[in-house]
């Protein structure tokens, strides 16, 4: 393999695209021409010939010469950082900022701010470099220039240089549950975890343990049709909800329907409960298309007028993105989840025959808008239960890395993706072989032209009834690695989008909703990412077994040592609960799927060293007695009280360690191999687990009791 050519080099770290990296093993990786040339082909650009690179090279670096403003500025609160502006040698340039509450504010032009010149089209161009003030308050406001014979506009976004945790948590640690909502079924659900089983967790937990958050799996929406993608990792859409996690009986029409109409949906229920093999694998194809039968029932009631105008209101902000999807949707259930195999006519919502679609199937476009009115009730519902319950922050969302590359945000934006691309992970020491996740990654260019605009829609719409986010992999906020079509996940490079941009507007954001922003920072980050999400007050996250002194011997740090800004848990959902994991089901499971690339015995020795290695630090911080026999349970209780001793501000127990369930969630680099995102909450006996079990299992008031007290008594050292 070799590297690319000066050029092509100088043209890849223009766009962001790295020529070079370190593997997991920390051994210089060279990326190959092949590539890097697919990569920037990806954002437009044709390097393939040396002559094209040369001359796309030129073009980018004469490219800001032809604009009066940058496309965008992201700037955080407090900091003097210039505007830059390009206009005619001599004109007098002046610059306003409009206010987003209202108001303006002038930015004084001095001449000795005039920079360098260029001759462009027959014209002077002169740079001016001006000052933005750093009393500006935070929020999404306008730059507006004018000259002689220009005139332009700039988004201009303040952002917090620091966000750390609430006002109401500030001073103190908290502790939660983490759960993946579909698996945690009740007597009242239909076959999938809902948010009326959410709300009852929350409450639960709240008022009886003293929780302060319920961390759930990503709940964005799938495919409106079976057969639905399991993966909440893989959605349609990030920026609206899955309407699988409705429980019908909350709806509030409801109790305005008709007895013929809710034995028609009391039918449907029964009728799903007795689908084969229901309880012991999560059926999503099943439980919706019950689901949807029934909710198809109660949209068909008769709204009173106040519940009509708070719809109506709810379409109003929801705006253009939600009728893209509901039109999706329905477009959807006529020709299949796959837009890119729909008639020409209809692959875009620009499409003239889209407009019409939508006016003709109204009934259908507006049962999907419908139904993320509905659920965002149930949701705000959810979390309000929590914060009265006394939780300190509420649900914790998760948000996924990006999307369905056939689903509804690629029809509606896709000029914001890159064609050809997919974003995965190089090879690690876990997936040895590196993953492809099949999604198409946001071009970072784009996302600058558009002011971020879809970034910030997505965020505010999941932190809306939250108390947190946790961000899956926060490094794609700074670089993904791109992997081209067909070429396989060693065989990508990263990409770099503006960090200070994305991590900005998080903030700016979850401020907005006084909630907390997490970072999923596993697994190959760089320490300076890790730095500065500690810098701007994001949380990390802290997974036992990979807490290890990475300075000295490699062995299990100790508690005093972990960071205090973070979310400590012992598992994830990509290992097997800990019950599993201390057992080596993981190693034995990838061994069995073919995806290690060492013998089977040096991966189980490699396993069993870490174990011995943590029981030792147990025994010897006294977590564990020196005279235990470290059996499962007991071993699990004292890996969480030795998570209580470090000074990690958020404390997460997996709702399946609390159980003693074995089987994991996800494994990473399979699709149907095994049965990911299917598998229901169960007991240390591979039973499905209802909820109603949970809310009184001594097993779960065991764990939970240990973490509840040592959060609140933490361990001098």
């Amino acid at each position: 393999m070799t590297g690319p050519d000066s050029v092509l080099g100088q043209l890849a770290a223009a766009y962001g695209i790295a020529t070079e990296y370190l593997d997991w093993r920390q051994r210089p990786a060279v990326v190959s021409e092949q590539t890097i040339r697919g990569v920037l082909f990806s954002l437009g650009v044709d390097a393939g010939t040396p002559r094209l690179a040369r001359q796309a090279l030129d073009s980018h670096q004469q490219e800001p010469w032809t604009r009066m403003l940058p496309v965008c500025l992201v700037i955080r609160e407090g900091r003097s950082t210039p505007v830059v502006a390009h206009i005619t040698s001599g004109q007098q340039l002046s610059l306003q900022i409009e206010l987003e509450t209202g108001g303006s504010r002038d930015i004084p032009v001095l001449s000795d701010q005039l920079g360098q010149t260029r001759r462009l089209d027959g014209r002077t161009i002169t740079e001016v470099s001006v000052p933005i003030p750093v009393d500006l308050p935070l929020g999404y406001h306008t730059v507006q220039a004018h000259c002689l014979d220009q005139q332009a506009s700039m988004p201009l976004i303040i952002t917090p240089a620091w966000l750390g945790l609430p006002d109401r948590m500030a001073d103190r640690r908290g502790w939660g549950l983490a759960t993946q909502l579909y698996s945690v079924r009740s007597e009242q659900s239909w076959g999938v975890g809902d948010l009326a089983d959410l709300t009852d967790l929350t409450v639960w937990s709240a008022a009886a343990e003293g929780a302060d958050f319920i961390l759930v799996n990503p709940l964005h929406a799938a495919g409106p049709m079976a057969p639905m993608e399991p993966s909440p990792y893989l959605p349609a859409t990030r920026r609206f909800v899955n309407p699988l996690y409705l429980r019908v009986e909350r709806i509030g029409e409801y109790a305005e329907a008709s007895d013929a109409e809710r034995a028609q949906v009391a039918a449907l229920l029964t009728e799903l409960r007795q689908t084969p093999g229901l309880d012991d694998q999560i059926d999503r194809d099943s439980a919706w298309t019950a689901k949807r039968a029934a909710a198809k029932i109660i949209h068909s009631v008769r709204r009173t007028a106040g519940r009509q105008l708070d719809y109506l209101a709810f379409l109003a902000r929801e705006g253009p993105g939600l009728q893209d999807y509901a039109t999706w949707c329905a477009l959807a259930e006529h020709h299949g989840d796959d837009w890119t195999s729909w008639p020409d006519e209809l692959r875009s919502p620009q499409c003239p025959a889209v407009p019409a679609f939508r006016d003709a199937h109204r009934h259908e476009v507006d049962f999907h808008c419908w139904l993320q009115w509905v659920l965002d009730e149930q949701l705000s519902s959810a979390q309000a239960a929590g914060v009265r319950a006394g939780m300190g922050l509420g649900i914790l969302h998760d948000l996924a890395v990006g999307v369905h590359p056939r689903g509804a945000d690629t029809w509606a934006m896709q000029d914001l993706y890159a064609s050809g691309m997919s974003v995965g992970a190089p090879p690690d020491a876990y997936n040895q072989l590196g993953q492809d996740w099949s999604q198409p990654p946001w071009r970072p260019d784009r996302l600058a032209e558009l002011a971020y605009a879809p970034f910030r829609q997505l965020v505010a719409a999941v932190l809306r009834h939250a108390g947190g986010v946790r961000v899956d992999h926060v490094i794609g906020l700074f670089r993904l690695w791109w992997i081209p079509a067909g070429a396989g996940p060693g065989h990508g490079t990263y990409v770099r989008y503006d960090h200070e941009a994305l991590v900005g507007i998080l903030a700016l954001e979850a401020s907005r909703a006084g909630a907390l922003v997490i970072g999923e920072d596993l697994g190959t980050v760089e320490p300076s990412v890790r730095d500065y999400l500690a810098e701007r007050g994001i949380l990390g996250t802290s997974i036992l077994w990979f807490e290890t002194d990475h300075q000295g011997d490699g062995a299990p740090l100790a508690p005093e040592k972990w960071r205090e800004y973070c979310l400590a848990s012992v598992t994830t959902h990509d290992l097997p609960p800990t019950a599993g994991y201390l057992a080596g089901d993981h190693v034995r499971l990838r061994e069995r799927l073919g995806v290690l690339t060492r013998p089977l015995a040096e991966e189980l020795e490699i396993h069993q060293a870490g174990r011995r290695a943590w029981l030792d630090q147990l025994r010897s911080v006294g977590a564990l007695s020196a005279g235990s026999d470290a059996g499962e349970e007991t071993t699990v209780l004292a890996l969480h009280r030795y998570l209580t001793w470090t000074p990690a501000r958020l404390i997460c127990v997996a709702l399946t360690d609390a159980v003693g369930d074995r089987r994991t969630q996800n494994q990473p680099g399979t699709v149907d191999e095994y049965p990911n995102w299917r598998v229901p909450l169960s007991d240390p006996a591979g039973e499905p687990m209802m909820l109603e079990d949970v809310l009184t299992s001594r097993r779960v008031k065991s764990l939970v009791e240990i973490v509840r007290d040592g959060v609140a008594s933490p361990r001098p050292f």
